[in-house]
């Protein structure tokens, strides 16, 4: 901050309060926890201090259901949802209890955020709740309504799995640009591959990671590789709907295809054309609307990976596990029927579909394939096929592929995918 700048706060409570307002548009405004983090740490200048912001709300996230079991534990009465002494104590209790704040710092840092009453009240129940020694589970609980809509679809191993999946922090993938330099990366950067042009490591810098600056790799999840991957290597034209911020557009570049990339954010079309550049390869890159759009001439290959709820990237993403709620659900679904339909007609006559979500909601996945063969006849599934699949994952007996919590758990686990490749009849 400026030597000249004033700010009515005390060092290090700007970041708890850029953390309040975080939760509060995820909680209380139903809004993405990344498109909420530039207003809410509007005014902070230290990097550091905005990383710390979205850290302390992301963990809270994290674990919001057993703070609020330790909260109320402690009141003679829970404090309603929405009470900013609620939020406050969240605030303090996730940084003593898994992040490492020393008690004293996490209840300085946030006795501002409150004023008059509320304010006794939190350091009180702050104070019961450290003289008593509490700690919180190892393994987060999920919230109930998100329990029970996953228990329905994926029952009791889904929900071990995914209270499993996002107790640790997710390895950090990287996906290759020339696979058959696989070992070389894997050694060089220190990770593990678990198929060719994959590597896996703990963490990490990026841009300062060997390989970042030459375009050797990008950071992709392995289960967000995969779509890509089922349509291989070609020479012919692959239209990729969706496509920002890229991944899915680099992996066809480098497989051979001629690539056409189309997303209507113009912001996020951005990033993918410095992507490209960095990694030297091409496509060409198109700002419209898919419902809208349509290319000149039909694709070999088109990937709609498509618009959804994205609960599957919950590791990453916990406010998924929040906002998402079943009316968001049916509105994406819907808007994925049409996409899915739009996309079939761009495929030439014995052409590749292949149709993913990163979504953990059968309506956004099996359901929408179910939907789709029984009004396209000139389309099949063509398996997706063992081989083509890192160890331990296998294909669904319908022939498609379903990622969920707890797959490959034993070596960093990885998001909740569906997706499904279908050839157009010639």
């Amino acid at each position: 901050m400026p030597a000249n700048s004033y700010s009515p706060d005390p060092p290090g409570v700007p970041a708890r309060r850029a953390a309040l307002r975080l939760l509060d548009a995820v909680l209380r405004q139903g809004l993405p926890l990344e498109s909420a983090l530039d207003r809410a740490t509007a005014g902070i200048d230290r990097a550091d201090d905005r990383a710390l912001a979205r850290a302390i709300a992301a963990e809270t996230l994290r674990r919001l259901p057993d703070l609020d079991a330790l909260i109320d534990s402690a009141t003679a009465r829970p404090l309603p949802e929405d009470a900013k002494a609620r939020f406050a104590l969240r605030i303090a209790l996730v940084q003593t209890l898994a992040l490492g704040t020393p008690s004293h710092a996490a209840i300085a840092t946030v006795l501002p955020l409150v004023e008059g009453g509320p304010r006794k009240l939190v350091h009180g129940v702050f104070g019961t709740l450290s003289r008593r020694g509490d700690a919180l589970p190892e393994i987060p609980t999920l919230p109930d309504a998100t329990a029970i809509r996953w228990h329905a679809a994926w029952g009791d191993d889904g929900i071990e799995g995914a209270e499993h999946a996002i107790a640790v922090p997710p390895p950090l993938d990287l996906t290759l640009a020339d696979p058959e330099r696989t070992g070389e990366w894997a050694e060089a950067l220190g990770g593990e591959s678990l198929m060719p042009g994959h590597v896996r490591l703990p963490g990490g810098h990026v841009p300062e990671m060997p390989g970042f600056d030459d375009g050797a790799w990008w950071v992709q999840d392995l289960a967000a590789s995969l779509p890509a991957r089922l349509i291989g290597t070609g020479t012919g034209t692959a239209l990729d709907i969706c496509a920002a911020p890229g991944g899915k557009t680099m992996q066809l570049a480098a497989a051979g295809w001629a690539v056409t990339a189309l997303d209507n954010s113009p912001t996020r079309l951005e990033r993918l054309a410095d992507n490209l550049a960095r990694t030297k390869l091409t496509a060409e890159i198109v700002t419209a609307d898919a419902l809208l759009w349509k290319p000149a001439e039909p694709a070999d290959a088109v990937l709609l990976d498509a618009p959804c709820s994205a609960t599957g990237i919950f590791r990453r993403h916990p406010d998924v596990l929040y906002r998402v709620r079943p009316s968001i659900i049916s509105e994406m679904a819907a808007l994925q029927e049409r996409l899915f339909a739009r996309a079939a007609d761009w495929v030439k006559p014995g052409g590749t579909l292949v149709y993913a979500t990163c979504s953990l909601e059968p309506a956004e996945g099996e359901d929408q394939l179910r939907r789709f063969l029984s009004v396209r006849s000139d389309y099949r599934i063509d398996p997706v096929r063992q081989d083509e699949l890192p160890a331990g994952l296998a294909p669904h007996a319908d022939g498609y592929l379903r990622t969920l919590p707890g797959m490959l758990a034993e070596v960093g686990g990885l998001d909740g995918f569906f997706m499904v490749r279908l050839i157009r009849a010639a």
